[in-house]
């Protein structure tokens, strides 16, 4: 299963609802529902920390490269004339960094999906109280018609 945003919105727009008419079968879906978006979560937060150990070791390899200690080879296909020696110009060129960049953008992305998930966690977490009041609001009602 891939992992997209809009993807998991659309499935979320489609298991939010609650059906008024079935609201013991919505009770009885609560865990199934929780369990489905959990084990997404938790896909998400692997690949996330996938991305995050890529992350370093992009970061080292990029540190060595613009400090002038990577392997004479990769200079020869990819030159870069200089040999940053202070910490400031080394952060700017990294943070400059088309690789790093790419991966921090993956990472933002996972981050930003595993924050729409727990949302969603916690909406379905409060599903019975939801759906306890709209037992006693359907009592409440047919009692005064």
């Amino acid at each position: 299963m891939t992992f997209d945003l809009e993807k998991i919105q659309e499935m979320w727009e489609k298991d939010s609802k609650i059906d008024p008419d079935n609201l013991h079968t919505e009770s009885l879906n609560i865990p199934s529902l929780h369990a489905k978006y959990h084990d997404i979560f938790n896909n998400l937060y692997l690949l996330r920390k996938r991305a995050e150990q890529q992350r370093k070791n992009i970061r080292h390899e990029r540190y060595e490269y613009y400090s002038g200690k990577a392997d004479p080879d990769v200079y020869i296909e990819n030159p870069f004339p200089k040999k940053i020696r202070d910490k400031d110009t080394m952060q700017k060129y990294l943070d400059a960094d088309e690789r790093l960049q790419q991966i921090n953008l993956k990472i933002d992305y996972y981050e930003t999906i595993m924050s729409y998930l727990e949302s969603i966690l916690k909406q379905i977490s409060n599903r019975t109280y939801q759906i306890k009041n709209a037992i006693e609001w359907s009592k409440f009602v047919s009692g005064y018609s």
